[in-house]
Formats: structure tokens, C-alpha cells, sequence
């Protein structure tokens, strides 16, 4: 079965953040990606903190997607300017708490879970 087929939804993807040397943070530019976003309260162990928590959203993708970075469920041009390059402005970005990575039974296609 070929995973594309099912991420038949667009959101917006920033990598995790790195230190601006100033006290900050910078996020890379965000970026579109292909996935499968479900509004749903899941348990899972968040990757930060290590304790047990609900989701707000759980995301298929097709690819890797940093523990620390952030999700939007739409495409660049719904974002607000100043959120292209700082997810911490958009209302309805919200931050990759955990991630994981299933193979098939064959180890040929990587489906990878986002908790938000």
C-alpha cells in the first residue's frame, strides 16, 4: 500500500529550534507537508518531559518531523506573516510533544506519528 495515498491533508511543518546566541530561539522557514490530522485525545509519553499526557491531535506524515518543532493544519498562505517564520504566532500551531516512526511487516514504508 502506498502511505501517500492516506496523507490527503497539508499543514505546515517548522523544524525544531535553535538559539539565536541572544537568548532566543529561531525556527527555520516553514515549510508544506503532506498528512493526516486527527483532533483526538490520545495517551502518550511526552518526549520532553517524560510523563503521561493527552494529545490534542494526532498527525500521520510521511516523513521525519522534530520533537520540538512545530505543526499548522493548513498551507503557507492561511498563516499569518509574521507566523511563516515564528510558529509561536500562529494560534493553531502547536508543538510536536512526541514522535514516532512504524514500519510495514516488509520495513519498506515508514509511517510516522506526530502528538501535538
Amino acid at each position: 500500500m502506498n502511505i501517500s495515498r492516506l496523507l490527503n491533508q497539508t499543514a505546515v511543518y517548522w523544524a525544531s529550534p535553535v538559539p539565536d546566541g541572544r537568548g532566543g530561539n529561531t525556527f527555520t522557514a516553514g515549510v508544506e507537508v503532506d498528512c493526516r490530522w486527527e483532533d483526538k485525545a490520545v495517551r502518550f509519553i511526552d518526549g520532553q518531559s517524560g510523563e503521561e499526557v493527552l494529545s490534542r491531535s494526532r498527525v500521520f506524515l510521511g516523513q521525519d518531523v522534530d520533537l520540538g518543532g512545530y505543526l499548522f493544519l493548513g498551507e503557507l498562505d492561511d498563516l499569518t506573516s509574521a507566523a511563516g517564520e515564528d510558529p509561536t504566532e500562529e494560534a493553531e500551531a502547536y508543538m510536536i510533544r512526541s514522535n514516532e516512526r512504524m514500519p510495514d511487516v516488509k520495513g519498506q514504508i515508514r509511517l510516522r506519528t506526530a502528538m501535538l
